[in-house]
C-alpha cells in the first residue's frame, strides 16, 4: 500500500487550511497513494485557547470536507486531527474515511500534552480539551492500521496493545515542538517501529514562523526494522512511501520478538 504524508503549514484561516489540504490530498492520490495522512490540528493554529473557537461537531465543515475529498480522490483519508466539539466537551480528534467517503474510525487523543519547559515551550491541552479513552484500529484493504495523535507516541503501552491487536502500521498525526522534535521525534518513531515490528508514519505540520508555537515538521515513514524510508524537512510537501507486507513478514520472521515474548512474566 502506498501512503502519502501531507506536511502542510497551518494558516490562521480555516478555509485556507482546507484548500491546502485538498491540494495535498489530490497530489498524494496523483502520485499513486491509496492512503493519505494530514497533521494534528491541520485546520487551526496549535494554540490551546483557540481550540474551542475552531471546534466543530462531527458533520461540520471539516469532517464533511474530509469525507468528500476521500470519495472524490478514491483515498483512505486519515484526517490528521481537529478540535471536535461534543456537547460541552472539546476533543483533539482524528477522523478516518474510506474511499467511498464513509467514516470508519475516530480517535480522540488519549494523552493530553501538558508540559512546561521554562523559557522554551509551555502547553496545557487539558485547559481546553478532554482526553479520549479508546484504542483505535481500522482495516484499509488488507492492512491493519492503528491511530495515535502526537503525545500518544510517547506511551509504549498504547503502541504495544495496538500491535498485539494486529496493527501493521501506526499513523501519528502530530505537531511536535521545535524543542521536543529535534530531541525525540525520530527516535520515538523508530523505537515504536522496532519494538512492535510495524511501520510508523509520523505526519507533522510545517512550522509557521508567525505563530507562537512552532511545529517541528520532519514527517517520516519508518519500516519495521527501524529504517527511515523517507522524510521531509521543515518545508511543506507530500511524501509518498510504501507499506510492504512482505517486509513486515520478513522482519517478524527473522526476529520473532512478538511471538517469543514471555507472557507468563507479566
Amino acid at each position: 500500500m502506498k501512503i502519502g504524508l501531507c506536511q502542510l503549514r497551518v494558516e490562521p484561516e480555516k478555509e485556507k487550511n482546507l484548500e491546502k489540504a485538498a491540494r495535498m490530498l489530490k497530489t498524494a492520490a496523483e502520485a499513486g497513494a491509496e492512503m493519505a495522512v494530514l497533521p494534528e490540528m491541520f485546520n487551526c493554529p496549535y494554540q490551546q485557547e483557540l481550540f474551542p473557537v475552531y471546534a466543530e461537531e462531527e458533520g461540520g465543515e471539516t469532517t464533511s470536507f474530509l469525507s468528500r475529498i476521500a470519495k472524490e480522490e478514491g483515498l483512505w483519508v486519515v484526517g490528521g486531527s481537529i478540535p471536535e466539539r461534543d456537547g460541552e466537551k472539546v476533543y483533539n480528534t482524528c477522523f478516518v474515511y474510506d474511499p467511498d467517503g464513509n467514516r470508519v474510525a475516530r480517535h480522540r487523543k488519549l494523552h493530553l500534552f501538558d508540559i512546561d519547559f521554562p523559557g522554551k515551550v509551555t502547553v496545557t491541552e487539558s485547559a481546553t480539551l478532554t482526553a479520549g479513552n479508546e484504542f483505535t484500529l481500522f482495516t484499509a484493504g488488507t492492512c491493519r492500521v492503528g491511530v495515535g495523535i502526537c503525545y500518544d507516541l510517547r506511551f509504549p503501552e498504547y503502541a504495544r496493545i495496538l500491535s498485539l491487536r494486529g496493527a501493521e502500521l501506526l499513523v501519528i498525526p502530530a505537531a511536535f515542538s521545535q524543542v521536543t522534535g529535534p530531541a525525540h521525534w525520530e527516535i520515538l518513531l523508530r523505537t515504536r517501529a522496532i519494538d512492535n515490528q510495524f511501520y510508523t508514519a509520523g505526519v507533522s505540520s510545517a512550522p509557521n514562523r508567525s505563530f507562537s508555537y512552532l511545529a517541528y515538521g520532519h514527517s517520516m515513514l519508518v519500516d519495521p526494522w527501524g529504517e527511515i524510508k523517507g522524510a521531509l524537512g521543515e518545508e511543506e510537501g507530500v511524501l509518498v512511501g510504501t507499506v510492504d507486507p512482505g517486509r513486515l513478514k520478513e522482519v517478524r520472521s527473522v526476529l520473532p520478538v512478538l511471538a517469543n515474548r514471555r507472557t507468563d512474566l507479566y
